[in-house]
């Protein structure tokens, strides 16, 4: 299949909902997009049009954005360009859709803090040892997983997360 993929850098414009359909789980959010241009006359960054599309997310790429992502956010995403038109009030219209494949924060905006999510294999063992269904530390920074279980085998056995640890020094440096 000779799919478009695009990938854009912009703006979380709405808030990301989240729904079970019999289809999957998928989550969707409208993305702003905005062309900056370099303006000689006036020495200075200029805003162009502002594009906006509509992202879906399906199974767990859509749980895991809607557990991340804010309205106002810096993203980057990437996936399948769809394009369709659809008549309202008795005029065609043209709608832009992204089926993401993937979508992180844009680190040249801002600082992120990873955190993987234990996936349920039905043939896999269950973990055991130290850490394991252990709770967050106490007196977690901003971010941090606080008063909720943390997913087995992520916390390790002195209960100290070495990368939310240098993700708050960063985020709190002088």
């Amino acid at each position: 299949m000779n799919d478009t993929t695009v990938t854009l850098v912009g703006n979380v414009a709405t808030a990301v909902e989240y729904r079970d359909t019999v289809a999957g789980a998928v989550a969707r959010f409208r993305f702003a997009v905005t062309a900056r241009r370099w303006d000689r006359e006036r020495a200075g960054w200029t805003d162009g049009a502002t594009s906006f599309y509509t992202v879906s997310a399906w199974r767990s790429l859509g749980a895991n954005l809607a557990a991340s992502v804010s309205v106002g956010e810096p993203l980057v995403v990437h996936g399948r360009l769809r394009v369709r038109e659809d008549e309202r009030d008795g005029q065609r219209k043209t709608f832009v859709d992204i089926d993401a494949v993937a979508v992180g924060h844009d680190l040249t905006r801002g600082t992120s803090a990873f955190r993987r999510t234990s996936r349920a294999e039905p043939w896999a063992e269950p973990p055991t040892g130290p850490g394991v269904g252990a709770q967050a530390p106490p007196g977690g920074g901003e971010g941090d997983l606080t008063d909720r279980e943390v997913p087995p085998g992520l916390v390790p056995a002195d209960g100290k997360d070495p990368w939310t640890t240098a993700a708050h020094r960063l985020v709190t440096a002088p």
